[in-house]
């Protein structure tokens, strides 16, 4: 039995595109993360403070960076999307 991949592969024309959001996507992630890691490293103490619902702001911080990864991958993904259809030359959305 011949298993073969489920979609067409070829050429990415939007392959630059998605690079380069994908690095900028990656740049913006690692500024916030590296604020939660520099507070972390110079005030350990301001992670107790109480900020949200009774939870300290390293919960708060902790949780809006994993909130932060899947709301920048949605957004990834949408824009990328968006550039294969415009590569596509249909230029219209729902698939």
């Amino acid at each position: 039995m011949l298993h073969e991949p489920a979609a067409k592969q070829g050429p990415d024309p939007a392959s630059s595109y998605k690079a380069r959001l994908g690095v900028w996507m990656f740049v913006i992630y690692s500024l916030v993360y590296g604020g939660f890691v520099a507070v972390n490293l110079l005030a350990p103490a301001a992670m107790e403070a109480t900020v949200l619902m009774g939870m300290n702001l390293a919960v708060v911080y902790g949780m809006g960076l994993i909130v932060l990864a899947l709301v920048l991958a949605l957004v990834y993904n949408g824009f990328c999307q968006a550039r294969e259809r415009e590569l596509a030359g249909t230029g219209q959305g729902g698939e």
